[in-house]
């Protein structure tokens, strides 16, 4: 029910004659690179507890450029996006403003959110091993991909994926470069197919007998499970495990990247942009996150949604995500160096 709600999209216009947008008693301007459909149960429930209305405005590419271009005009709120590396990104062309939330910085733990207060993740999703339902896995390191045993076995999207280039960006801050190449030289030489397609085609192949494990996002394998009796999703979930990873060392833990928020530097209604930020890390919120798109929620010791708690805990990879964005142009470059995608 959660997922078939109706996106409604409106504008959200900036004031004319180039001066700034007046605050709207009441309302909130939502900024997002998210498919509204997607969060739009959480925005109905923010306005039916706080009356504040939420004018949302999809932008699924430009969003740095359109901030930059409305500039003081900007009607801008709240920026929503998905990804690390693009919300940092709209965070370092100066499009975000310092939020001091006590109630922020309880729910949400201290390497999931920017140390100055200008970004904040809302949801966790965890890059994942799915692995035919039969094989017998005693726990996996992301470094196990590399290990000459999965030769012809393993199945993965395109390695300048960001869900990929994220993924190994963590790799080269626990494990440095050379070792990262060496490691992605590795992973390619396992490849049963070309690196290609999306996530749910690892689930695919492995039910096609292609491949016998993958890398993918785990909130994936809450769609395919859930899907229509006898459709063929439904039969891909059916057909795999899934297994968290961890990095290898005492100290590694299972790579997540997230969808986050920031509130924008010109917010002409900024106390309703915190409020709304605050409402998406309440339990309520972020049990609503894990139910109804399967991610994983920020803030510990909420409800999970049956098929992401079959997964087992989870242990967080504790390195700080501006260390992982540090790493993304080289990672890229790794990519393209190994011929990763070819």
């Amino acid at each position: 029910m959660l997922l078939g709600a109706c996106a409604k999209t409106d504008t959200a216009p900036a004031a004319a004659g180039g001066t700034p947008a007046v605050a709207a008693a009441g309302e909130v301007n939502l900024y997002t690179t998210r498919e509204p459909g997607l969060i739009q149960p959480l925005l109905d429930a923010f306005t039916a507890d706080t009356g504040i209305k939420v004018n949302t405005v999809l932008l699924k590419d430009g969003l740095t450029e359109r901030l930059a271009a409305e500039g003081e005009r900007s009607a801008a709120d709240v920026l929503m996006t998905v990804d690390t590396g693009r919300l940092l990104d709209v965070v370092e062309a100066g499009h975000t403003q310092v939020v001091a939330s006590e109630v922020l910085n309880a729910a949400i733990p201290a390497n999931l959110r920017g140390a100055d207060g200008q970004w904040f993740a809302l949801s966790l999703r965890d890059r994942v091993l799915y692995a035919d339902k039969d094989l017998k896995l005693d726990g996996f390191t992301y470094q196990d991909l590399a290990d000459p045993k999965w030769k012809g076995r393993v199945c993965i999207r395109s390695g300048q994926h960001p869900y990929n280039t994220s993924l190994f960006a963590a790799m080269i801050a626990h494990d440095g470069a050379e070792k990262t190449e060496a490691w992605l030289r590795g992973v390619k030489n396992n490849l049963a197919r070309k690196a290609a397609g999306g996530d749910r085609d690892v689930a695919r192949d492995i039910l096609a007998g292609i491949c016998d494990i993958g890398i993918a996002n785990a909130y994936y394998v809450g769609r395919m499970k859930n899907a229509e009796e006898g459709s063929e999703q439904r039969a891909w979930g059916e057909a795999i495990q899934v297994v968290r990873p961890v990095f290898a060392g005492a100290d590694g833990g299972t790579h997540v990247n997230i969808s986050g928020a920031a509130v924008a530097k010109h917010a002409p209604n900024r106390d309703n942009a915190v409020k709304l930020l605050e409402y998406l890390v309440s339990d309520g919120s972020q049990s609503l996150y894990a139910r109804a798109n399967y991610e994983y929620p920020v803030k510990p010791g909420v409800e999970l949604d049956p098929v992401v708690a079959s997964f087992g805990p989870m242990k967080i990879d504790p390195l700080p995500l501006t260390e992982v964005v540090a790493n993304r142009k080289l990672a890229s470059e790794l990519v393209d160096k190994v011929g990763f995608d070819n």
